[in-house]
């Protein structure tokens, strides 16, 4: 029954390969009909005459039934049938025929001739393979041949099955061939006999020994390198297939101990044979293939292997990106970018600004799979280089240098292709990540540790990795040199791939290995790449001197800045740092006095917010013990006091920059760092001077708050004299903030009645003075100075905060008076306490009566009703329940009185102005 199933598979491979090539014969002679057809009707069309209605309609009603389909890799894009038929109608007969033989679209094809014409075939060639190893396990089974005999008989099946793969090829014709090659019968023909003579070949090597590993290797490879060859008449496919076989040669001959530079040295000329048919034939799926598998093979045999060389594994992986640079693709971008500048030019124009989409199609550009498979195979090789080295023992010196050759080779096709942009990211990304594993990596479980610091490492590894930083420098200027001024967006990349990769790398090599009092090695590196960076802006800027706004020139000097910082951070530490960054923003700022470039000035605003991180990570800007008790002239008059006149400095020189956010935010800065600079300077000297966490007293929030209205005021001030918004609301900012210290510190949380703390000795001048009063005032005075510059709402806010405070003094200064030094509410209460505190809150109420009326403020006079409305409810409620004899009779009678008095008031005076009115 097996027999009989075997030969049935072969039979009917056979017999259906007999009747769709002879189908298939039809159909190109009905196409080749059709084509003359049309060619007589385009030139008829050209010498003036024209085909019937009749005759167009009997043309077009055969076409749905012809399956055809537009297939060619030579070519962009498909050609237009109006473009065909003007190029045809433009040119001679024979020209016209060519024209008109061109691939033809296929809009819809039928599901007959999907199964016929394609199914068909693929399944007609995997049977036909089938059959071959079938007929030989039932010959080794069954004991009816010798193993040579059965071996041979499977060579002469594959060739004769190549022979009539090629027999086939030559019969079908060109038209044949483009619409069906992804289901052309001699490739498929051709591939089952590869398979077989594959097959055989290492079945006499691997099964019977018949043949040694040299010869082995030398059939195979011959095998493979003839599928490749053969693939340049029977297409792409059949050249997957042969690279295939020839990726797996070694790993079936040679398992265990492949000789390294043997293997990568036929696997780099198996790679390269493979790039060489791709580029006659523009393949792109199967050189990108060609990269996945070479890629493939230094991982396996890294991680594979006892003992490692890794030098030809770095030759192969500069080979496969050497041969990507000037093999295939090479300069691909003359025919990929062609279409894209046209239509560029077409929709954007000469004087719009191009697209969102325009910035970011540099990623796309074909042939995008070659880069990525080449980018991402050399990035995680070099990367194993370096895991290997940490995980086996290998030199971690030799592994970094290697490293470094490969992520740098990867850099300049980044920089050598405009269609490589993915490869000068991945490389940028590769170079950083692979600095922190060589310098910082796993020892033991998940904790992660700085590796040993040795002279070696410190030697190659440090020096590696600022080298291959500057390498990237040195690429990204050849790229700005050759594309800086056509390719603007891939530019703008590349500036930022400049800045970003040396600048981490020097990071990195800085906090595992540097010295963090004085680096000199690192310090001049920051140095010397500031100066470069900065050079090449200004060489970008007289390339295209009318354009400061361009994007590399700004990404460039903006990097500069941020070199310079490096080195400042490497060459000095302490106060040094907090206080030269401002004079290096500003030096920047002031060099947008020569050169306009809108990156300049916003280095100022990133070095005063570096600034401020340094400040919040050292509050005392040197070591707690070297700040000393000097109030106000100490260390934080300077690392808190110069940032702050700079930043000042800054505001007002650009206070007529066209740019609303740089003054803004500069105006917000410098009016931060003032308040900050002051109020630091208040708590080193309240308390003793020494900068701790303890929760301030009254006394030192109470200055705080006075801070916070008088810089209200300034801000209020100098956006009268100057509009800003960040004044404007800044002010506004401050006004509301201390109004909610107040509310929850002044009445609360730090108010002697509860905490019990002492109020002083000296009746008047006291802490209540500066607790409550002194705000009072100040509140005041900012609410009378805001009427009628600043919402309704936000200046009644500060007349009741005023009013509050003014309240709050009072009444505590009362219980003072009863209490003496210490008024906490343990205390308890005594009578003539209680009913001074009703005298008191009604002499207020008039007051503040008196105050609403004068200068008609309506909010005074809530402010007066809500209090006198107070002092009702603690008559009856509290001093019947309390006070006793005269005291309660006085209470009631000067409340009475003190009523019909403001009824008189509001009757006569009030009534009396609206009448004049």
């Amino acid at each position: 029954m097996t027999e009989l199933l075997l030969i049935l598979i072969v039979v009917v491979g056979i017999l259906i390969l007999r009747s769709y090539n002879q189908r298939l014969q039809r159909l190109e002679s009905r196409i080749l009909e059709l084509q003359n057809a049309i060619a007589g009707h385009v030139l008829a069309v050209g010498t003036g005459e024209s085909a019937t209605a009749a005759e167009s309609a009997e043309m077009a009603s055969q076409l749905p039934d012809i399956p055809t389909q537009l297939s060619t890799e030579t070519v962009a894009e498909p050609v237009a049938e109006s473009e065909a038929a003007d190029v045809a109608a433009r040119s001679s007969p024979e020209q016209a025929e060519d024209v008109i033989a061109a691939p033809i679209a296929q809009n819809n094809e039928s599901l007959e001739s999907t199964i016929g014409a394609r199914w068909a075939v693929w399944v007609g060639g995997i049977a036909l393979a089938l059959g071959g190893v079938f007929m030989v396990k039932y010959s080794i089974e069954s004991g009816l041949l010798s193993p040579a005999v059965r071996l041979v008989l499977a060579a002469v099946f594959g060739l004769i099955l190549v022979a009539a793969g090629e027999i086939i090829r030559r019969r079908s014709g060109p038209v044949l061939a483009n619409t069906f090659q992804n289901a052309m019968i001699p490739g498929v023909l051709t591939a089952a006999g590869v398979v077989a003579l594959f097959g055989s070949t290492y079945a006499a090597h691997g099964i019977y020994g018949f043949i040694g590993p040299a010869s082995a290797f030398l059939l195979l490879g011959l095998i493979s390198l003839a599928t490749l060859g053969l693939s340049l008449l029977h297409g792409q496919a059949l050249a997957g297939l042969g690279l295939l076989a020839s990726m797996i040669t070694p790993a079936l001959i040679a398992p265990t101990a492949p000789r390294p530079w043997t293997l990568f040295g036929y696997l780099v000329f198996t790679w390269l044979a493979t790039t060489a048919a791709s580029r006659l034939r523009r393949w792109h799926i199967a050189p990108s293939f060609a990269n996945a598998l070479l890629s493939i093979w230094p991982l396996l045999y890294i991680f594979n292997s006892d003992v490692v060389d890794l030098a030809p594994v770095t030759l192969a992986m500069l080979g496969m990106i050497a041969g990507t640079i000037f093999v295939w693709p090479g300069r691909y971008e003359a025919a990929a970018t062609a279409g894209e500048s046209a239509r560029s030019a077409e929709t954007d124009g000469p004087s719009t600004s191009p697209p969102a989409s325009h910035w970011t199609a540099f990623l796309t550009r074909a042939p995008l799979g070659m880069t990525l498979t080449a980018s991402i195979g050399a990035a995680a090789v070099a990367l194993s280089l370096l895991a290997y080295s940490l995980l086996n023992g290998y030199p971690l010196p030799d592994a970094s240098l290697l490293f470094a050759a490969i992520v740098a080779t990867v850099a300049a096709f980044g920089a050598g292709r405009i269609y490589a942009a993915w490869a000068a990211i991945l490389s940028s990304i590769a170079a950083g990540f692979g600095m922190f594993v060589a310098l910082a990596h796993p020892t033991s479980g998940t904790d992660w540790n700085i590796v040993e610091v040795v002279p070696a490492l410190y030697d190659v590894v440090v020096y590696d990795g600022l080298g291959l930083g500057a390498a990237f420098v040195l690429v990204g200027f050849f790229f700005l040199k050759r594309f800086g001024e056509s390719e603007r967006p891939f530019a703008a990349l590349w500036s930022v791939i400049m800045v970003a990769t040396p600048l981490t790398i020097a990071v990195i090599s800085y906090v595992t290995f540097g010295n963090w009092t004085r680096d000199w090695l690192h310090g001049l590196y920051g140095i010397g790449l500031g100066i470069v960076l900065l050079a090449l802006a200004e060489w970008q800027n007289r390339l295209s001197p009318e354009n400061e706004m361009a994007l590399p020139t700004n990404i460039l000097a903006a990097g500069s800045f941020a070199a310079f910082v490096f080195a400042l951070h490497t060459l000095t530490h302490d106060a040094t740092p907090t206080i030269l960054l401002p004079v290096l923003g500003m030096a920047f700022l002031l060099a947008g006095r020569i050169r306009s470039w809108p990156a300049l000035p916003w280095t100022m605003v990133a070095a005063l917010i570096i600034t401020l991180g340094r400040i919040a990570w050292q509050p005392t800007i040197v070591d707690p013990g070297e700040l000393g008790t000097t109030p106000v002239f100490n260390m934080l008059l300077a690392g808190y006091g110069i940032p702050a006149a700079l930043a000042v400095w800054a505001a007002f020189e650009v206070k007529r920059s066209p740019d609303l956010r740089l003054r803004n935010t500069l105006q917000a800065l410098a009016s931060f760092l003032v308040l900050l600079t002051i109020a630091i300077l208040v708590r080193h000297a309240m308390n003793g001077g020494v900068l701790n966490a303890n929760v301030p007293t009254l006394g030192e929030q109470s200055i705080y708050t006075l801070l916070a209205i008088g810089a209200s005021a300034t801000l209020m001030a100098l956006d009268l004299s100057a509009s800003s918004p960040v004044l404007r609301y800044g002010g506004m900012a401050l006004g509301v903030l201390s109004v909610i210290l107040i509310l929850t510190l002044h009445l609360v949380g730090l108010n002697p009645f509860v905490t019990g703390e002492s109020t002083g000795r000296i009746p008047f001048f006291n802490l209540l003075l500066l607790g409550y009063l002194l705000p009072a005032l100040a509140y005041g005075g900012l609410a009378f100075y805001a009427r009628s510059k600043r919402p309704l709402p936000y200046v009644t806010m500060l007349a009741v905060a005023g009013a509050v405070m003014a309240f709050a003094w009072a009444t505590l200064s009362a219980r003072r008076f009863w209490q003496g030094e210490y008024i906490p509410f343990w205390n308890g209460f005594i009578q003539g306490e209680l009913y001074s505190y009703s005298v008191v809150w009604l002499l207020i109420g008039i007051a503040l009566l008196w105050l609403g009326a004068r200068f008609d403020a309506r909010s005074l006079r809530i402010a007066s009703a809500a209090l006198v409305f107070v002092a009702v409810v603690k008559v009856f409620l509290i001093d019947m329940a309390n006070l006793e004899g005269f005291l309660r009779a006085l209470s009631f009678i000067g409340l009475g009185a003190v009523l019909i008095g403001i009824g008189l008031f509001y009757q006569k005076v009030l009534t009396g102005k609206k009448a004049t009115e």
